[in-house]
């Protein structure tokens, strides 16, 4: 077996890491291994984005690169395997700052400028991936970034200039030198990981390898995007005897239309899962748009955000009601479960000891189906909800032949609402119908109070989404939404 590496480019420096801590994020890499320390830490959670790093790897085809930004502070070093790391430092040319940076410059869109290299990174990827400005996509860029002394006009007015300067930069430039570099790493065919002291760290190619990894450490973590596990690392300072990265693994990181399903593998970034989705049930856009931020966003599988089993999850009430089924393998051995059966209590799943989600099965859409999810949060953006609603109906001549409703937020794991459903299933659609199915909302969950929210204030909100339900699906949209008080 050769010698586990991970390989990367460090802008145009090829980097091998070997003898490294598996714990170590690419921020703390970048400033206290480099000296770079352009990247700001702020948050060490990935809110704030003063951390904002963008990563290229070659794409469908391998014939360009595909530019996305990230979190640094949650990421891990481990991650970096064949991709290009780009920072602050270096976008600037021999000759004159990069257009991100002169045209926030030009706009006055900078004053104490901590978060200032965060929000030239964002928006250097942003113009990246982007021909003309939008302001909407831009807004969703820049989502992540947080200011709190300039003001945002001025930055965006920066994104929106950016695009006056048609030129090519020195990345265009040397894409075909980078890409070269970036297949040759890619061509190395031995075990890639770290192993050192404090741990050790696998990158598998193969489901075939995942699986077999697994089975010879039952006690790792599995990690994609590690948006949630890195903040067990940077907030509760924890670390990690064996790491296993699923981001190699390209059989887990395809979504196939077969027949009767959507089959998603669980290494499917949310990003790349609301492209797949929002076409097909477009109420889901405004959730999507709202699941953390892009940053986030491009990092986060679907295969984590269940396996995490958090009764806030904002996919887990969504599948639910979509009647979704896991593909869960072990070894040689998968099988399929239902949704509704893998959360057993907080935290805890269905999967035995190194099992783990190969795929996400949701059902075909078919006629007369409605989807209608709602997420309601603290804050409207980067937030997580303090209850959610995902509702599936199939309405029939008025009648709602069959329904599903999950809620989020209101037990401690996420779950259909069974009593609830039954005062829905098989009547008419009517507000008299919706109004028995609040009342029921009680029979099925009995929320906590925590800091997020009271238990009153739970029941409320979930009987009033009930509520918006019936009005979204059978009001014309000129009828104002009223708040039904329930006895």
């Amino acid at each position: 077996m050769g010698k586990k590496l991970i390989t990367f480019l460090l802008n145009e420096e090829l980097k091998q890491l070997s003898d490294t801590d598996p714990n170590l994020t690419v921020l703390e890499y970048l400033r206290d291994d480099l000296g770079l320390t352009g990247t700001k830490e702020g948050c060490a959670s990935g809110d704030c984005g003063a951390c904002t790093v963008v990563t290229a790897e070659m794409g469908p085809g391998g014939e360009r690169l595909q530019y996305q930004s990230s979190n640094s502070c949650i990421a891990l070093v481990g991650s970096l395997h064949g991709k290009q790391l780009l920072t602050v430092e270096h976008l600037r040319s021999e000759k004159s700052l990069h257009v991100a940076q002169s045209c926030l410059v030009n706009s006055h869109g900078s004053q104490c400028g901590f978060c200032t290299p965060g929000f030239v990174m964002s928006l250097f990827c942003y113009r990246k991936n982007h021909n003309e400005p939008d302001l909407e996509t831009i807004k969703e860029a820049l989502g992540g970034n947080l200011c709190r002394c300039t003001g945002y006009k001025p930055i965006i007015e920066g994104a929106q200039k950016m695009f006056l300067d048609k030129s090519r930069d020195q990345f265009d430039s040397r894409e075909p030198i980078t890409i070269k570099a970036l297949n040759e790493i890619r061509q190395v065919k031995e075990e890639i990981g770290l192993i050192a002291k404090a741990g050790k760290f696998f990158s598998p190619v193969t489901s075939d390898e995942l699986a077999s990894l697994f089975c010879r450490y039952p006690s790792a973590r599995l990690v994609g995007g590690t948006t949630d596990l890195a903040l067990e690392i940077t907030q509760s300072l924890s670390s990690f005897d064996v790491l296993i990265a699923v981001d190699r693994v390209q059989e887990i990181k395809t979504i196939v239309d077969s027949e009767g399903f959507l089959s998603v593998g669980a290494g499917v970034s949310i990003e790349e899962l609301s492209r797949a989705l929002v076409g097909v049930y477009p109420s889901l856009k405004e959730v999507f748009v709202r699941f953390g931020s892009l940053q986030v966003r491009n990092k986060a599988t679907i295969g984590g955000n269940l396996g995490t089993a958090s009764a806030i999850g904002d996919m887990a009430p969504i599948l639910l009601a979509l009647d979704a089924i896991l593909v869960l393998r072990r070894g040689d051995v998968t099988r399929q479960l239902s949704i509704s059966e893998f959360f057993i209590s907080y935290k805890e799943t269905a999967l035995e000891t190194s099992e783990y989600i190969e795929r996400i099965l949701i059902p075909r859409k078919t006629e007369n189906e409605v989807l209608r999810v709602y997420k309601i949060s603290k804050r409207l953006d980067d937030d997580i909800s303090t209850c959610s609603l995902a509702i599936w109906l199939r309405l029939e001549d008025e009648l709602i032949s069959d329904v599903r409703i999950a809620f989020g937020g209101l037990s401690e794991i996420p779950k259909r609402a069974a009593v609830s459903e039954d005062c829905l299933r098989g009547g008419r659609l009517d507000e008299h119908q919706f109004i028995r199915a609040m009342s029921a909302v009680e029979a099925d969950y009995a929320p906590i109070s925590d800091f997020r929210a009271s238990s009153s204030y739970r029941l409320t909100v979930a009987k009033n989404l009930l509520w918006r339900t019936y009005l979204d699906i059978h009001c014309d949209g000129s009828r104002k939404l009223r708040i039904m008080e329930i006895d």
